[in-house]
Formats: structure tokens, C-alpha cells, sequence
């Protein structure tokens, strides 16, 4: 599969063929949503905590007579139906992540980026270089190739273009090493180099 390859400037620096194996797949949505799902179920901290009766500082004498009051007979005041004490079944701290096999994974890498090339989403560029980091000189150059929510993949990463990007909003730079599915979702345009391509290639073939 041929595809132009555009200069940052929206001027044409020619093409490139794309392997099929990994640009011109059928997208399967049960495959991405299972990469979507495994990839933010393991990012989350799971740090949450809450404290049961028995770490819960609180008189454990009895609170009343046990006859004659009318009311329940209660002997500590930790237990979790009393404000300020312990909570029943309550969250504790443990990792969220769930298991999917490495093959699932790397099929659903070539899954979404086939989707952006069927959908005409994905942009092919020369380099991803800039002398100077200045973001107002970026965005001119996004504004003529039509780009204002996208992820940009590089092979190495210029460190003026990153600084330069970075103050953009919903503008994303990564290396070929952290390409990932919900990153290339999330954004409306892919925007590959050359060398991201074939690392791309390289990586999943």
C-alpha cells in the first residue's frame, strides 16, 4: 500500500509503501476494547484504603446498659453501623491489572493502526525535527497540515520538537517504543515519520 509522505510544512516529500500485515488489517472493535480495557485497568494505583473496626481507635467498653434503653445492644463503638467507625468490607489496597496474552496485545497494536489508515486518519511525515523549540512556529506548521488533536511517533524523539509540542493541547509526542492503543484512539490523528514507520514494521512483524 502506497501513501504519501508529507514535510511539516504540508509540502510533499514523496511516498511510501506500507506492510499489510500491519497498516491494512480489518479493525476488530473486540480486540481493541480488550486492549483498551487491560491498558487502563493496569495503570490505575489501586492504593485505596479504608479501615475496619479493628484498626479503627475506639473505646471497645460498653457504650450503655444492655436492658432498658430501647434500643440495640451494642458493646463497641468501632462497629461500622456508628459514625466514625470501622467500614464493613471495604476497599483495600491490590493491583487492578488483568491478564492478556502478548499475541492479543501486538494484534491490537496493528488493529488500531490499521483503523487510522482505513478511516484516512493517518499521516505519514519525512521527520519530526524543528532548530528551534518554539511552539508558535509548531502550530503553523500543524495548522497547514490540518492538525489540532493528534499523536505524533517518532523513531528517537527530537528534544526541541517534544519541547516545542508539548504546550500544545491535545497534541501528543511519542517514541516507537511507547506506541500503545489507547494513545492512538484517543487522538484523531496519527501522524507516523518514515523511521516510525519502519520501527513500527520492525517491531510488529
Amino acid at each position: 500500500m502506497k501513501i504519501d509522505v508529507l514535510k511539516l510544512d504540508s509540502g510533499k516529500a514523496g511516498s511510501i509503501d506500507l506492510d499489510e500485515t500491519v497498516f491494512g488489517l480489518e479493525p476488530r472493535k473486540d480486540i481493541l476494547q480488550r486492549m483498551v480495557v487491560y491498558q487502563l485497568a493496569k495503570r490505575r494505583a489501586g492504593t485505596h484504603k479504608t479501615k475496619s473496626r479493628g484498626e479503627v481507635k475506639a473505646t471497645s467498653k460498653k457504650m450503655y446498659r444492655q436492658k432498658g434503653t430501647g434500643g440495640a445492644r451494642h458493646g463497641n463503638k468501632a462497629a461500622p453501623q456508628f459514625v466514625g467507625g470501622g467500614r464493613a468490607h471495604g476497599p483495600h489496597p491490590r493491583s487492578h491489572a488483568i491478564s492478556l496474552p502478548k499475541k492479543v496485545r501486538r494484534l491490537a497494536l496493528k488493529h488500531a493502526l490499521s483503523a487510522k489508515h482505513s478511516a484516512g486518519e493517518l499521516i505519514i511525515i519525512d521527520e519530526a525535527k524543528l532548530t528551534d523549540a518554539r511552539t508558535k512556529a509548531l502550530v503553523e506548521r500543524f495548522e497547514k497540515l490540518g492538525l489540532s488533536n493528534a499523536l505524533i511517533v517518532d523513531n528517537e524523539v527530537d528534544s526541541n520538537f517534544s519541547v516545542a509540542a508539548r504546550n500544545i493541547p491535545d497534541v501528543d509526542v511519542l517514541p516507537v517504543v511507547g506506541a500503545n492503543v489507547y494513545d492512538i484512539l484517543r487522538r484523531q490523528k496519527l501522524v507516523l515519520t518514515k523511521a516510525a514507520v519502519e520501527g513500527l514494521e520492525a517491531r510488529l512483524k
